[in-house]
């Protein structure tokens, strides 16, 4: 008896040492950014706080006067991004890995031309690989309160684990959103997805796809990319998911039960399941 029981709880300490070995939660529990004020940077202008880069993101806040101001942040690949929120803080996300990062902030002085208002060098060791990808940011902008986490909850009810979760929200977004041609046509420079309204009118462009399947996948915890890049001449927008027997998928469209190719929630609406652009054109310029 004693054997069994130690046995028993042996197997109980390895299932709780596994995330993904265990049944996904009812309700998700979202991550939120939080300026800790432990690791502060800033002058009169501009405030930095950088206490949770291990997570994979940085908060910036702007107090001047200028309407339009731009936050610019550089590791290899520079990701230029405008500061909306004023008084407040916005998060920005390090996708680009552990290493040194230079985090700037510009001002509008006319036109297309911009002043330095800030600049610091932040050196950053993530807590693991993936904190970046599974928090929210401007681009991919939820909250515990958001429909598309509650309805993420939903969808992902009864999966036995992240490649059900997966599974059943790709079908949902590809079986039941409709591309709207005339916002591509018309959509403005600095355009970001609002996921609710997404979910709610069920249309946008793939920039709203990619983001509201991103936000619905990282309120399950599951490691998501919203990509940005080329499809051929096309500047496009797709997802790569992370699941743990296969690591990070890039080429998701179709699922068989066993195999993907193409994760663009865009394409496989349009064009049906089998369809999109499965020939290797896709070359990722940022990651958020």
């Amino acid at each position: 008896m004693k054997k069994r029981l130690k046995k028993a709880a042996a197997s109980l300490a390895l299932m709780a040492l596994c995330f993904w070995c265990m049944p996904l939660p009812a309700i998700a529990m979202v991550r939120t950014p939080i300026a800790s004020g432990t690791a502060s940077y800033g002058n009169t202008k501009v405030t930095l706080d950088a206490s949770n880069t291990s997570q994979g993101y940085v908060m910036v806040k702007y107090t001047g006067s200028n309407s339009k101001i731009k936050v610019q942040i550089t590791k290899g690949v520079t990701y230029t991004y405008n500061l909306n929120a004023r008084d407040s803080y916005e998060v920005f996300p390090l996708t680009e890995g552990d290493g040194s990062y230079s985090i700037k902030v510009f001002e509008n002085i006319s036109g297309n031309q911009y002043s330095q208002a800030f600049s610091q060098t932040v050196n950053v060791t993530l807590e693991n690989e993936f904190a970046p990808f599974l928090y929210p940011n401007q681009y991919v902008n939820f909250n515990q309160s958001s429909a598309a986490v509650a309805f993420s909850d939903q969808l992902s009810a009864g999966a036995a684990d992240p490649m059900g979760v997966v599974t059943n929200i790709y079908n949902y977004v590809v079986d039941n959103l409709t591309y709207d041609y005339q916002k591509a046509a018309t959509v403005q420079s600095g355009y970001l997805p609002n996921v609710d309204l997404t979910l709610s009118t069920r249309t946008g462009i793939c920039f709203d796809y990619a983001a509201l399947m991103t936000a619905m996948l990282r309120a399950q915890d599951i490691p998501t990319k919203l990509v940005i890049g080329y499809t051929g001449e096309l500047y496009h927008a797709w997802i790569s998911v992370y699941l743990p027997e296969q690591g990070w998928i890039d080429n998701i469209i179709y699922f068989d039960g066993q195999n993907w190719s193409l994760m663009d929630p865009t394409f496989a609406s349009s064009g049906g399941r089998a369809h999109g652009g499965g020939d290797g054109s896709y070359q990722a310029k940022y990651s958020y």
